[in-house]
């Protein structure tokens, strides 16, 4: 069963997304809030595992009140409803730790797919995000310095071995970057996460990097 809490500082939004769910048998609204202190409330008082919640709001903003309740309760899983679809947004929020970021002008049925994708463990980016984002060198700002040179080495078509021998990595090390990167750029396969590389990695950058012998 998926616990809902409902953060939005507009009343007639919440109204219309309870109203929505209410025929939901695996999703119930276990709470609403239109504000921070109220919100820090109710995660103590109604016990959510999901939070919807707005980034446009009166005094603190959506995003750094998600962080807020993640340094709270690090298992809360959190879907960011936003009016804006802009890069900047999207990146901080999952910088932060909200794993779905959904426009408010998005259909019924996608946020109910956002609310079970995320309840299940995923990641849920509204369509045309995902598709920006990914186009966007910001993409690459979610990476660790670390990850974003071993992103340079698949672009040069790199195996884990061979970086591993130029990083001085064991090989496990870095399956293991590998691994992480793909779950912060939201890539299902390893073929994605190459042809991601090979996308978004200028070449001049990747030529620069040559392995050891």
């Amino acid at each position: 069963m998926i616990r809902l809490l409902l953060v939005d500082d507009h009343a007639l939004v919440r109204d219309g997304l309870k109203s929505r769910l209410a025929s939901e048998s695996d999703i119930e609204v276990v709470g609403e809030a239109g504000d921070a202190t109220a919100t820090l409330k109710a995660l103590e008082t109604c016990q959510p595992n999901l939070v919807l919640m707005d980034i446009g709001m009166k005094g603190t903003n959506g995003i750094d009140l998600a962080a807020m309740l993640l340094q709270r309760q690090p298992s809360l899983a959190v879907i960011m409803l936003s009016m804006y679809d802009n890069n900047e947004y999207v990146q901080r929020a999952l910088q932060v730790g909200a794993r779905g970021y959904v426009l408010k002008d998005a259909s019924a049925s996608d946020i109910l797919t956002a609310l079970r994708v995320v309840a299940a463990g995923g990641t849920y980016l509204s369509a045309s995000m995902a598709q920006q984002l990914f186009r966007a060198p910001v993409a690459r700002n979610l990476l660790s310095t670390r990850e974003d040179e071993i992103l340079g080495f698949l672009a040069d078509g790199q195996s884990s071995k061979q970086i591993a021998r130029a990083l001085d990595l064991s090989v496990r090390t870095v399956e293991t970057h590998r691994q992480n990167i793909r779950r912060k750029l939201d890539l299902d396969t390893q073929a994605d996460l190459i042809r991601y590389a090979v996308e978004h990695v200028h070449r001049t950058a990747a030529q620069d990097r040559t392995p050891k012998p």
